[in-house]
């Protein structure tokens, strides 16, 4: 059978792969996923933080698999310069959330101390490409495995794993829009920024502790 058509054959079966590759990576709740759910509780911004997030797994995957992934893999320095950098940015995250926990600002609700749109793709950026988590997923777990397929079905895994990226950011971002009216109490975000904070926190401890 001529390649052409081995690949036409098995690229639905290897799209179906990345897409559960994907998926099971990214429904983990992490630094990222919170701070598109927080956005989505708030309602302040959805779309432009469910597309900065979505597109930069889109590139992040595609660097992975068509080569990134594997260099990656080869380069402990780097690594470890994404592992102490990424447990700093989260810890100190995780400080200012803790902070929001024990002293909420008076009325707090999800419409309260509204951020413009450049602070919130500000953060939606740093939280993507200062976030050694993201690399670790996307470049390194799934572009490691995607470049392993052959080169002609490498798109196929990486259309799966952006699939699944757009579908959860969506879910998670306008699904929690959808829910927000009734999230609309002070308690309510002293538990979520609390929980926030112990998230963030042990991720960076992990960081620390354990080499990517």
């Amino acid at each position: 059978m001529p390649a052409s058509a081995l690949a036409s054959a098995t690229a639905p079966a290897v799209f179906a792969q990345g897409w559960a590759m994907g998926a099971g990576l990214i429904l983990a709740i992490g630094a990222q996923n919170a701070l598109v759910l927080r956005q989505g509780l708030k309602r302040e911004h959805v779309g432009a933080v469910v597309a900065v997030c979505t597109l930069s797994d889109w590139l992040l995957i595609a660097l992975g698999v068509f080569g990134l992934g594997v260099l990656i893999q080869g380069q402990p320095l780097l690594l470890e310069v994404f592992r102490f950098g990424g447990a700093a940015f989260l810890l100190i995250y995780a400080l200012l959330a803790a902070r929001r926990a024990w002293r909420p600002a008076p009325g707090l609700d999800a419409a309260t101390a509204a951020s413009s749109l450049g602070a919130t793709l500000s953060a939606a950026f740093a939280f993507t490409y200062l976030n050694p988590h993201v690399y670790l997923d996307t470049v390194v777990l799934l572009g490691g495995l995607g470049a392993r397929q052959p080169a002609e079905l490498r798109a196929a895994f990486a259309a799966g794993a952006g699939l699944a990226s757009a579908m959860w950011f969506g879910l998670l971002g306008f699904g929690a829009a959808a829910a927000a009216p009734r999230l609309r109490s002070a308690h309510t975000w002293r538990v979520i920024d609390a929980l926030v904070a112990v998230l963030m926190a042990a991720l960076g401890l992990q960081l620390l502790l354990q080499p990517l």
